[in-house]
């Protein structure tokens, strides 16, 4: 019933917003003969608030036209390569004219980012994936809003999304010969899982993997987020978040976690930081800082864009990962595409590198969750591990923004060139990454912020 409530207040807001976006624009037009009074502008500047808060936000685009690669604008064609059900595995297709870069670039390594189905689209990763794209052939999960997925498609658990990861890999490994995966938040779980899964049958796996800011071991330092899922019941979740998406949508009926439920967690999570930051807003309006308020604007686009999880994914995500700790504790069994049940063993892997990524100041995947994947992957030789944590990173720092720019991705691009398995491959990458990654200006503090350490982890305990 929430969901329907929300749905009616929303579609009665909808047309309120849209005349406070018009008012905004008319108090401000310069042909008004008020438009330039502090009054107007002041007036002008509330409608423009107003329709931010009352607008219903959609699914972004990623918007990525260009890249600079080496001293080359690169042109990126966005493709669709497999379209399941509840995901798309996309592509940015590189092209150039340049016959040096075009050289450059296919000798370069193929990496799968995996998004996070955790309530915001996959164009949260757009900085990942720019950067990314200066030195790499890049795939991302796209995961698709579920209230607009037909009841006949079926439903999605957790074990689909492991499904899911293990084909994309394959495909990137049946085009390129391997690859390296790389997974922000949620996804470490489940792609950790997928790859012991291919370890254990005794298939190929990526030459790397690059685990960053998620809930491995969600015991080590608790956040709020690890807070709520521990101390409530299996039942209340089934009980209090999960509702059935309204009749004016192709998934109507299909049992969801809500976005907009999620969404409030966000914003609860941090009130006032999001109340200073739309008073702030204002006040730019009002002076006509327009660099200020197009960047406020960037931000809550994304931020405000949230997707509807299936209510078994979610679920199951819940109890697996943050009340039976399943995957720590070796119990985690999967079943694959004929239905039969394969237990997760990390310490299969053996041959995939694997580097883990922490913010220092994280609030949602605290210290020691990320890089207990160390402890996990037993077999794993030390100089094929290593962690990194970011002094002054907040979980979002540390995929987007300049911390990743200048902290992060030099340390990420060294760890897949290093273990590429090529080395024709590796030399071209390198020249690249040299080009298109070095600044001068920030290349020294970046050296003296990061903690590096590779680490020996204990065998896991039986």
């Amino acid at each position: 019933m929430l969901y329907q409530i929300y749905e009616t207040q929303r579609s009665i807001m909808e047309p309120f917003a849209d005349l406070a976006h018009a008012a905004a624009k008319m108090y401000s037009n310069p042909l008004n003969p008020m438009g330039n009074s502090p009054l107007a502008q002041r007036v002008s500047a509330g409608y423009e608030l107003m329709h931010r808060l009352g607008k219903d936000y959609v699914k972004p685009e990623f918007g990525i036209r260009t890249v600079h690669v080496g001293e080359v604008d690169v042109a990126i064609h966005e493709r669709v390569e497999i379209d399941k059900p509840f995901c798309e595995l996309r592509r940015f297709k590189r092209f150039t004219d340049d016959s040096v870069t075009l050289s450059a670039i296919k000798k370069q390594p193929a990496v799968l980012i995996v998004a996070p189905l955790s309530g915001h689209y996959a164009t949260l990763l757009r900085d990942t994936v720019k950067t990314m794209l200066k030195d790499h052939k890049v795939y991302i999960t796209d995961w698709k809003n579920a209230r607009l997925v037909p009841l006949e498609d079926g439903e999605f658990h957790l074990d689909d999304y492991v499904n899911y990861v293990q084909e994309f890999i394959r495909h990137v490994q049946g085009v390129y010969g391997n690859c390296h995966v790389i997974s922000v938040c949620q996804p470490t779980v489940p792609v950790l899982a997928a790859v012991s899964l291919m370890a254990s049958r005794g298939e190929k796996t990526p030459l790397s993997m690059t685990m960053m800011g998620g809930p491995i071991d969600a015991r080590k330092s608790p956040t709020a987020v690890n807070n709520l899922a521990m101390n409530k019941s299996f039942e209340w979740f089934e009980n209090n978040v999960i509702y059935k998406v309204p009749s004016n949508f192709p998934g109507a009926g299909r049992r969801v976690y809500p976005g907009f439920l999620q969404h409030t967690g966000f914003v609860a999570m941090n009130p006032d930081r999001h109340a200073s930051s739309h008073y702030d807003y204002f006040k730019d309006l009002i002076k006509g800082d327009d660099a200020s308020t197009e960047a406020h604007r960037k931000f809550y686009d994304e931020y405000n864009a949230v997707l509807d999880m299936d209510a078994d994914y979610y679920l199951e995500t819940i109890k697996t990962v943050f009340q039976d700790y399943k995957l720590v504790n070796g119990t985690w069994e999967v079943k694959n595409l004929s239905g039969k049940q394969e237990l997760v063993r990390p310490q299969d892997i053996k041959t995939t590198a694997l580097l883990t990524v922490e913010g220092e100041l994280d609030d949602i995947s605290g210290s020691g969750q990320t890089a207990a994947a160390h402890g996990l992957c037993s077999n794993i030789t030390p100089k094929n591990r290593k962690h990194l944590e970011v002094p002054g990173a907040g979980h979002y720092g540390i995929f987007s923004g300049r911390r990743w720019r200048d902290v992060v991705y030099p340390e990420v691009v060294k760890f897949i060139l290093a273990h590429n398995g090529s080395g024709t491959t590796k030399k071209a990458s390198t020249q690249t990454a040299v080009k298109a990654s070095a600044k001068p200006a920030s290349k020294a503090p970046a050296k003296k912020a990061v903690k590096v350490a590779a680490k020996k982890a204990p065998a896991r305990k039986k």
